[in-house]
This record gives structure tokens, C-alpha cells and sequence, in this order.
């Protein structure tokens, strides 16, 4: 029997904490717009920008004191990522009307097997149409999809036409499409490997796809091999659409910082902040604890450093961050330039015995206690927003996110 050809969507929503904020608040529609920590205090970064704060060249990433000086009048919102998650769900259930192979990128992006619901709904390319009008129609956000026969090149496929668009690549025309793009364009190809492909003459992902191997093994090992694959289309990943929480081997963030810093106070503040979200996810995917932490350090060459080290097994921010920056300090020059940060927790174990860490300390039930209140923290941020609850370390009263949140707030009042 003829084995049968692979549809695969992945879908992307489009500005997406900025469309909910605007489907919440029609009186939005049409306003530059940016999603923010706390609009009052008017500071913190970009989290998410409308179409109209786009044409002012607005960067998500940026400090909002930089977005102002760009557009005076732009509106500012209050995250309230409870919302997020909840559209989230909702554009999920309308992919479920067309399968059940999701596999959850991220809060907006997911990738859709829809190899065997073409014999129902159509072609690849009639299922994303649907699928972009009943989002739009039904929730008020919009979605670019981008269908293909594998989940690189659909990933791909719905970069390269937003907002609100269907880009389809396929087997008969994926050469005359992708070839002649930039190579940074493919999965996992950032600046840093960009230029080490540049150094042997490769600037389009066509002109990856002809390398030979054994020399593109050598500048970039493994990763090279993979990249290969990827550009030359013959990736066969599946949708991982039944992952439960024993598949998560770790669970990491990163930020590439808005400009580079050297002040150890500003590193461990991003330490923190990175620590956040890991907790977080930790706690939501429920892995249990972790007994790796590891840092990546970026410096102003684009050159990475990783380290790491064992830890008495933590879910906790806390034990996290103190231990990333612990790191950080050891390792990392002091007074080097960096430009990117990342913190990965691993090592994971459901069947941990509650030996705490303040028990082993003599404290007793103290790792229990601290839970408790990052349990609450949470349910309390997912309740009213994040910006509702704030760590003292990342709201010192010094410089953070690459600016003075004491001097914006007087340049704020000044712009008033």
C-alpha cells in the first residue's frame, strides 16, 4: 500500500497578547498598542504590539520608555495572561475540530497532523482556510498557518506571510520558495551559526542544502547534520501531539538583552525574572523537582558559555536563580560584556521523597513553606496579572531591562 503524504499545519497566532487585549476591548481596534508589566508605573518591556505599534518600529524585547519616545500617544495594557491562556484553549478546540494531533509549541503556536483529516475536510491548504477564518471569526485574533509536509518547513510557511495568511510549501514547490531565503530563516539557525556558514560562502538556505556534509559536520558537529536535513527538506519529526510530563527532559528560558550589560545587580535581576518563568512551566507541566540547573552566557562576540551544576531537587525561583547567578559569578568574568542569558532546570523526578531542602538544612518543613507562597504568587498573578506581584530584586531601585526606571518615570511625567 502507498504510504501516504504528510500534512502538517503549524499555526501562529499574530500579535497574539495584543489581538486578546483588543478582542477583550474593542475600543482598542485601530490604536498603536503595546502589552506591558504595569502601565501606570510606565516601565518594564514590550510583551506583545499591535499592527498599528508596528509601523512605528516597535520591537517586542524593547523597554517601554524606548516605545514611548517612538510613539508618544501608544496605548499601554496590563498583561493578564489568565486571558492568554484561556483564548489559548479556545483556538485549540477549533484545531480539535480537524484533529487531535496538537502538539503545543508554545501559548500561540502549535503544530497541527493533518495527514489523515484530508480524507474528511479536504486539502492541507482548505483545512488552514478554515481554520483562519473560524479563529478570526469566532474569537476575534487572527492566525497565519502555514501547511506543508513536514513541521520545519510549515513553521516556515507561516513566517512568511502575516498577519491573518495562509503560506503553503510543498514537495512540488518547496525549491523555488525556500531555497532562495536568507538561511537564517530556518529552524535554529540564529546569528551566532549564520555567520560560521557565512564563513564558507552559505547565505541562503539553497546554498545549505548543497554543503557537503562532512565539512558542515566539522564547523557545526551534530548541529550541522540537522540543519542539512532541514534545509534539504527531509525532516520527519512526528507532531508530538500525546507528550505527557515524563517526556520534558528540561525545561529552560532565555532573553537576548536590550542592550549589553556588565553590572552583576542587573544580571542577577535577569536571573530572576528567567527563573520566573522556569518555575512556572515547572509547576504547570508538573515534572516535580529539578537536580540541574544550567546557565548559557552570551557575550557581545556572540560567543556562548554554558555551565552547570547539581542542586538538592527545587521547583523553587528562588533556589533557581540564586543558583544560576551563583554560577554566573564563578564562571563568568566580571566586568565582560553580556548580551544573552538563559537558565535550564533538568533532571526531573515525580517520585521524589519530600526530604526538603530546609529539612536537610535543619529548617524543617521551610521548602514547603516557600512553596506555598510561589503557589500563591501564581494563582494570583494568573488571577489579576502578572505585574500584580513583583520580586523585591527585580524592582530594585536600580538600572533594569537596559534603563533607569527612576529616570523614565520623570522623563514619563516630562512627556505628560
Amino acid at each position: 500500500m502507498e504510504k501516504r503524504k504528510r500534512v502538517i499545519l503549524h499555526s501562529d497566532l499574530n500579535n497574539f497578547f495584543a489581538s486578546v487585549e483588543i478582542a477583550l476591548h474593542p475600543e482598542y481596534a485601530g490604536k498603536p498598542l503595546i502589552v506591558c508589566g504595569d502601565p501606570k508605573l510606565r516601565h518594564g518591556i514590550v510583551l506583545a504590539k499591535s499592527e498599528e505599534a508596528k509601523k512605528y518600529g516597535i520591537k517586542t524585547a524593547e523597554t517601554v520608555y524606548s516605545a514611548l519616545k517612538k510613539c508618544p500617544d501608544l496605548l499601554l495594557v496590563g498583561s493578564h495572561f489568565h486571558e492568554y491562556k484561556r483564548y489559548s484553549e479556545m483556538v485549540k478546540a477549533i484545531y480539535g475540530r480537524y484533529t487531535e494531533k496538537i502538539e503545543e509549541c508554545s501559548i500561540d503556536e502549535c503544530s497541527l497532523d493533518m495527514t489523515e483529516s484530508v480524507a474528511l475536510f479536504g486539502s492541507g491548504e482548505q483545512i488552514a482556510e478554515r481554520i483562519r477564518k473560524e479563529v478570526q471569526a469566532e474569537l476575534g485574533v487572527t492566525v497565519s498557518v502555514g501547511v506543508s509536509f513536514n513541521k520545519v518547513f510549515a513553521k516556515l510557511a507561516s513566517e512568511l506571510k502575516k498577519p491573518n495568511a495562509v503560506t503553503v510549501i510543498s514537495e512540488e514547490n518547496y525549491k523555488n520558495v525556500v531555497f532562495p531565503l536568507p538561511v537564517t530563516q530556518l529552524l535554529f539557525v540564529g546569528a551566532s551559526t549564520a555567520k560560521t556558514l557565512a564563513s564558507i560562502g552559505v547565505r541562503t538556505i539553497g546554498e545549505l542544502a548543497k554543503v557537503d556534509e562532512t565539512l558542515l559536520f566539522k564547523r557545526l558537529g551534530k548541529r550541522g547534520k540537522q540543519l542539512l536535513t532541514y534545509a534539504r527538506g527531509e525532516d520527519n519529526e512526528p507532531v508530538r501531539w500525546q507528550k505527557t510530563s515524563e517526556d520534558l527532559k528540561s525545561i529552560g528560558n532565555s532573553a537576548t538583552l536590550p542592550k549589553d550589560i556588565t553590572s552583576r545587580a542587573e544580571v542577577k535581576r535577569w536571573f530572576f525574572a528567567l527563573s520566573e518563568s522556569v518555575a512556572a512551566r515547572q509547576r504547570a507541566a508538573d515534572v516535580g523537582r529539578a537536580n540541574t540547573v544550567h546557565i548559557v552566557v552570551r557575550n557581545e562576540r556572540l560567543e556562548d558559555f554554558t555551565w552547570q551544576t547539581k542542586v538538592l531537587p527545587t521547583a523553587l525561583c528562588g533556589d533557581i536563580a540564586k543558583t544560576a547567578f551563583e554560577l554566573f559569578c564563578k564562571h563568568y568574568p566580571e566586568g565582560a560584556k553580556v548580551r544573552m542569558l538563559g537558565v535550564t532546570v533538568s533532571g526531573f523526578d515525580h517520585h521524589i521523597e519530600q526530604l526538603t531542602i530546609g529539612e536537610t538544612l535543619g529548617g524543617g518543613n521551610a521548602y514547603e513553606k516557600k512553596e506555598r507562597v510561589e503557589n500563591a504568587v501564581a494563582k494570583l498573578r494568573e488571577k489579576y496579572g502578572y505585574a500584580t506581584l513583583q520580586r523585591g530584586v527585580v524592582m530594585e531601585d536600580a538600572k533594569l531591562n537596559g534603563f533607569d526606571i527612576r529616570g523614565q518615570k520623570e522623563n514619563s511625567k516630562k512627556d505628560e
